[in-house]
């Protein structure tokens, strides 16, 4: 009888450690501070130094959460997750690296929401955000500056989304550098960029693949506002609406290849070298002037 119950108090004294093992390792929420450390297990009271300290101990579709100021660091992200600041202010500064790459699963949706990711201006190759792989990316409330290749780098290997609203992507300073890239071998990535400024980079969008849509944007003072280009038969579209699109070097909107298109409407396209060209169609209600050469004129 004794030995009976022996037994069965060991058997639920294991399940108790190992459900306790379990939770500690894989957390729905966890927590991210200042002055965390990532030894803790991210907890609202023992909160981790870094995302990518959090990252390992929450479960995938979980939230890692900001509980104070801080820079939390560069974060590679394979799972379903959000990480998000709210009333504070949550940052990656990623000098000479990638500030977050995301290469996850198939189906698996990121979100990144309110931080501040922040390249300090290096001269090494380095992205903003680098997307490779997963369903969805979600990036709201966010700022992406200072990067030498491209804010958003976005370049699926599958069937992909990427959604950004209420963003500021801007000063990734260089001809070759982009605010919005999007590319990759993926079948038809499919692109929302709404309430996004784009300003003071090499190209401000650049679409090489799938379909974009742009709306209540601006897109300012970048060597070419919007380009989508192809030299393939792969189709690279834009839809821009309700958008502003000035002070470019180059030109506002422009395509170039036989598979590359552009639908404006409702757009104000001022001050850039060239308003508009390539491949373009219009509702004709746009605004296109004061460039020093307007382009396309059935845009207007």
């Amino acid at each position: 009888m004794l030995k009976h119950r022996f037994i069965v108090q060991f058997c639920l004294t294991l399940l108790l450690l190992l459900g306790a093992s379990s939770a500690f390792a894989q957390a729905t929420r966890t927590w991210v501070s200042g002055v965390g450390d990532d030894a803790n297990p991210c907890s609202r009271t023992a909160p981790c130094k870094t995302f990518a300290g959090a990252i390992s101990k929450t479960a995938a579709g979980g939230i890692i959460d900001v509980l104070d100021p801080g820079g939390f660091g560069a974060v590679t992200i394979t799972k379903a997750i959000t990480i998000e600041s709210i009333g504070n202010v949550g940052s990656v500064l990623s000098s000479g690296v990638n500030g977050v790459i995301v290469n996850a699963g198939a189906s698996d949706s990121v979100v990144l929401r309110g931080i501040s990711i922040d390249g300090a201006g290096t001269t090494l190759g380095t992205n903003g955000i680098r997307f490779l792989a997963g369903g969805k990316l979600i990036v709201e409330n966010c700022t992406i500056q200072n990067y030498s290749q491209n804010g958003i780098d976005f370049e699926p290997s599958g069937t992909s989304q990427l959604v950004v609203s209420n963003t500021t992507i801007d000063n990734n300073k260089s001809s070759t550098t982009t605010g919005v890239y999007i590319a990759g071998t993926g079948t038809n990535p499919v692109v929302v960029l709404d309430h996004v400024n784009v300003v003071q980079n090499g190209y401000g969008i650049q679409i090489k693949n799938g379909t974009t849509t742009v709306r209540n944007s601006n897109i300012s003072q970048n060597n070419v506002g919007v380009k989508a280009s192809t030299t393939t038969s792969v189709a690279a579209r834009v839809t821009i609406d309700d958008s502003v699109i000035a002070d470019n070097s180059g030109a506002g909107v422009a395509t170039s290849g036989s598979a590359a298109s552009a639908v404006i409407s409702r757009s104000t396209i001022t001050d850039n070298l060239v308003g508009v060209g390539g491949t373009v169609a219009s509702f004709g209600d746009n605004r296109i002037f004061n460039n020093t050469s307007d382009g396309v004129r059935a845009a207007r």
